[in-house]
C-alpha cells in the first residue's frame, strides 16, 4: 500500500465549535466519500487536531487524493449547519500555515459606513474566511490561510483610502482659508519633513512562522547597505518596515528588500509545515529535557526551526524534516 503521506490531505476550515467534535468528524467523511465531492473511500479522519479548524483525511486509494485537490471547490454542507463552509484542501507535504487568526479593528470605519454591513461586504469578498462575532468596540476576529487574510487586509486598506479621498473632496469646499503660520512652528515642521524625506520607507506583513523562518535560514534577506528593516510582531502576523535612504538608489534598494521578502515568503508558504509539541508536565525540568533532546537532534535536521514556548514546542520546516524529528522527539521523551 502507498505510504500514508501520500494518501493524506490537509483540510482547513472545518467550522470548529458549531457542532460536535464527533459530529463535524462524521460529516466531514461522509463529504469526502461522496463521488460528486471527487471524494472515496476514508481509511481515517482525524478532527479535532491540534490547530483549531483542522482535520487530516487519508484515502484508501492514493489515485483519490488527486482528484479531491482537482476540485475547483469544496463546500461542507449538512442540514446541522447554519450555512455552507467552504473548505481548503491541500497536499499532506504542503502543509504550512494554513490557519491564521487576526483580529481586525473596524471602529476606525464607523464614523463613515455602518459596520455589519461592511462586515458583510467582507464576508462576500472573502468567503474562504471565517468571520466571529462583531464585538461591540468594532473588533472582530478572522481566521483563515494567511494568503487571504492578505487580501482582505489590501481590501480594507483600499476601502480606507477610498473614504479618506472622499473626505478630502467633500472637505476642500468648506475649508477657511488658513493664517499663516509662526515661524518657529513652520521652522519645527520644517525639519520634521526634512527627517522624513531623508528615509523611504516599505511595510510587507509577513506570517510570524515564515518571518522567524526567513530570519533563521536566509538572513541575507534582512540585510542591506544603509538599509534599517525591523519587525513587530502580533500573534500570527508579523510587520516588517523597510527604512532606506531617501534617494532613488534608496528607494531603489528598500524595493529590492521587499521584493525578496515577497519571493522568500511565497516560496516558503508552499514547502513549509508546522507541528506542535505540548508538554505533558510543564515542569521546568521537563522543558529542560525537551530542549537538550532537540539540540541534539538538530545535527540530523539542520532546516528544522524550534520554537520553545512555555507548554509546547513549535517545529518549522519541510514537511519530510518535521515529521521525522516530531517522530524522534515523541519517541524518545516516552
Amino acid at each position: 500500500m502507498a505510504a500514508r503521506g501520500t494518501r493524506t490531505v490537509v483540510v482547513a476550515g472545518v467550522p470548529a465549535g458549531l457542532l460536535q467534535d464527533e459530529l463535524l468528524a462524521d460529516i466531514l467523511t461522509i463529504h469526502f466519500q461522496l463521488a460528486r465531492n471527487s471524494g472515496g473511500d476514508v481509511e481515517q479522519l482525524t478532527y479535532p487536531t491540534r490547530r483549531e479548524g483542522v482535520a487530516y483525511v487519508t484515502f484508501d486509494d492514493p489515485e483519490v487524493v488527486e482528484r479531491v485537490l482537482k476540485k475547483d471547490q469544496h463546500l461542507l454542507q449538512d442540514k446541522r449547519l447554519p450555512r455552507p463552509f467552504p473548505l481548503t484542501v491541500t497536499r499532506y507535504c504542503h502543509n504550512a500555515f494554513l490557519w491564521v487568526t487576526s483580529t481586525l479593528n473596524m471602529a476606525v470605519f464607523r464614523d463613515h459606513l455602518v459596520l455589519e454591513d461592511l462586515v458583510e461586504e467582507m464576508r462576500k469578498q472573502s468567503p474562504a474566511l471565517s468571520f466571529g462575532p462583531l464585538q461591540r468596540d468594532g473588533q472582530i476576529a478572522v481566521q483563515g490561510s494567511f494568503p487571504a487574510l492578505r487580501v482582505l487586509r489590501e481590501f480594507l486598506l483600499l476601502k480606507a483610502k477610498s473614504l479618506s479621498e472622499k473626505d478630502k473632496r467633500e472637505g476642500k469646499s468648506h475649508q477657511r482659508p488658513r493664517r499663516k503660520l509662526q515661524e518657529h512652528r513652520g521652522a519645527a515642521e520644517t525639519r520634521n519633513s526634512t527627517r522624513d524625506a531623508q528615509r523611504e520607507k516599505q511595510v510587507l506583513v509577513l506570517d510570524t512562522d515564515i518571518y522567524q523562518y526567513m530570519k533563521c535560514f536566509h538572513p541575507k534577506a534582512f540585510q542591506g547597505n544603509d538599509l534599517v528593516i525591523s519587525g513587530v510582531t502580533d500573534g500570527d502576523i508579523t510587520t516588517v518596515c523597510i527604512e532606506s535612504a531617501g534617494s532613488k538608489a534608496g528607494a531603489a534598494q528598500g524595493l529590492r528588500a521587499r521584493k525578496m521578502m515577497e519571493n522568500y515568503s511565497v516560496e516558503l508558504q508552499k514547502i513549509l509545515r508546522k507541528e506542535r509539541i505540548g508538554f505533558k508536565e510543564h515542569s521546568r525540568a521537563e522543558k529542560q529535557r525537551y530542549r537538550q533532546l532537540c539540540e541534539r537532534l538538530k545535527g540530523r535536521y539542520p532546516r528544522v526551526l524550534v520554537i520553545p514556548c512555555d507548554t509546547h514546542l513549535d517545529l518549522v520546516g519541510t514537511s519530510a524534516d518535521v515529521f521525522g524529528f516530531a517522530e524522534e522527539v515523541r519517541r524518545r521523551s516516552r
